[in-house]
């Protein structure tokens, strides 16, 4: 039997998170299934990648079960792309690059879109860490207990 090499076990959550969707067309991807858009065209248009780009991040986005197909209507060729569970729950990871990006990359009054409570009309609390019983943590206050080989 040949040797064939093993790829090492990735025991960080964050590194296998960012393997998985940390690339930019994944994540601007996702964004816009968040904001409505389901057709190739229309993520096509919206983000302006190249097609060749597009088609291989949405086939390893439903391929990660964040995203998955199903035709436009009954009988239809066509196929629209739609948010799984596994997929939604990525909404606060979007909503902390989004929180994050307003407080970091805009000047002082710069306008940038903003996402809304559609029921208040108002925009989100700030995401903050805390513990189980609500109370907010620091990074300084967390260590990370690293997998023993």
């Amino acid at each position: 039997m040949p040797n064939t090499p093993v790829e090492p076990v990735e025991h960080c959550p964050v590194a296998r998170s960012v393997d998985l969707i940390g690339d930019r067309w994944s994540l601007l991807i996702v964004r816009d299934a968040f904001d409505g858009t389901h057709r190739f065209s229309d993520f096509q248009r919206s983000l302006g990648v190249a097609r060749n780009i597009l088609a291989d991040r949405l086939r390893q986005l439903v391929q990660a079960d964040i995203l998955t197909t199903r035709p436009v209507a009954a009988g239809s060729a066509y196929q629209e792309y739609v948010l799984t569970a596994r997929g939604e729950r990525l909404f606060p990871l979007l909503v902390a690059l989004r929180q994050w990006g307003e407080g970091q990359l805009f000047a002082e009054g710069e306008m940038h879109s903003q996402l809304v409570d559609t029921r208040t009309g108002q925009t989100l609390a700030p995401l903050t860490p805390t513990t189980r019983d609500g109370a907010p943590v620091l990074a300084a206050d967390t260590q990370v207990i690293k997998v023993e080989a």
